[in-house]
């Protein structure tokens, strides 16, 4: 019970938090302008190994699994101290209402496909802040905690600047990763791109299983779109292949969905394909887990077993998930690339007298 006469210690959040609305959709999205001095993420800060570049914060796909939704809380909270800072609290309060207050009554995860964060300066940042020395080799990923062709693409173009801001430089090691085929808008300003650069297109795919897809990621491109666009990036020149990611433990890691998975990239043209297991974060926790107990009840508990008081699946289950894919890869010609294995919860390589690849559809949790 709240005692009437206690002190206010807390302020009440400040219209000046408020980010100006750009966007509304019937279905339930709001799309925020927010502002940035920065858009390129250091290997330190990631740890993952090369630096990124996230055109929106949020993600309308919204799927179920996605492990980047404890960024958006960490990015709204920043925009909007920036924000009071450098502007006037008079002026900002025409923004206080609550359509434009995001996260303001949102769990993390949800906000996260409902209050879109969107970067609208995000390329004239790039060209002011992108010194190629300062990435040191290191490769430049588009696209590592929300997808850059995402519906709302269509409307703000954001991506599209980005790539055509790239065209300024040479000798980029560049790399995108998405799961729709709005990328094949760009395939002209993507070939342009790659007479400049190392320029690699990861298009994410989880299954070839429609149905099941619709259950765990229900609004994300149906699978033989995405695999229609992987061939059109081929044909169109673009060295482009399939990211399996996540693997879902007793879903969509058995040999035989992984089997399908590769044969379709192959029917592809994919280049290659790289797979890469589930990694549960607190923000994924509170919306992947409820989610498995309605769809998939008789594997809920064993989720929240293996994933208590950690964010990866068991190294055993890692090491045999590895051992399959690598048996897979050899089976349908695509290469095992040892450069993937280094990235932070990649799979690695077994060690000698390891799990057996045959065993590891979560028997070993």
């Amino acid at each position: 019970m709240i005692n009437n006469n206690q002190l206010a210690l807390l302020e009440p959040a400040s219209p000046a938090t408020a980010l100006p609305v750009l966007d509304q959709r019937a279905r339930g999205a709001t799309f925020h302008e927010v502002p940035v001095k920065a858009i390129l993420n250091s290997p330190a800060t990631t740890g993952m190994g090369f630096w990124s570049l996230n055109p929106y914060v949020g993600c309308e796909f919204g799927c179920t699994y996605c492990y980047a939704r404890e960024t958006h809380k960490w990015r709204v909270e920043r925009a909007g101290a920036d924000k009071a800072d450098r502007a006037d609290k008079a002026v900002e309060g025409v923004h206080s209402s609550a359509s434009s207050a995001p996260s303001a009554s949102l769990p993390p995860w949800l906000a996260f496909e409902k209050q879109i964060l969107v970067k609208t300066s995000a390329a004239a940042v790039l060209q002011r802040t992108l010194f190629p020395a300062k990435l040191a080799g290191a490769s430049l990923v588009i696209g590592t905690a929300t997808d850059p062709y995402q519906p709302a693409e269509r409307r703000f173009r954001l991506t599209r600047s980005i790539l055509e801001a790239l065209l300024g430089w040479r000798g980029l090691s560049l790399g995108i990763i998405t799961k729709s085929p709005l990328i094949l808008r760009d395939l002209a300003v993507l070939q342009r791109l790659a007479e400049r650069h190392e320029l690699s297109v990861n298009i994410s795919l989880a299954s070839v299983d429609a149905a099941l897809l619709r259950r765990i990621e229900a609004r994300s491109p149906a699978p033989h779109a995405r695999l229609r666009a992987l061939k059109g990036l081929v044909d169109g020149g673009i060295q482009a292949g399939l990211m399996v990611a996540p693997i879902l433990p007793g879903l969509t890691d058995s040999r035989a969905a992984l089997a399908a998975i590769m044969a379709a990239a192959r029917k592809a043209k994919a280049c290659y394909v790289a797979g890469f297991p589930l990694r549960v974060g607190p923000a994924t926790r509170e919306r992947l887990l409820p989610h498995l107990a309605e769809e998939f009840p008789e594997l809920a508990e064993r989720y929240a077993r293996h994933f208590a008081g950690r964010h990866n699946a068991s190294r055993e289950y890692i090491d045999a998930l590895t051992a399959r894919l690598h048996a897979l890869q050899r089976e349908y010609g695509f290469p095992v690339n040892p450069s993937m294995r280094r990235r932070r919860h990649a799979p690695r390589t077994p060690r000698p007298g390891g799990i057996p690849e045959a065993t590891a559809q979560w028997t070993l949790l």
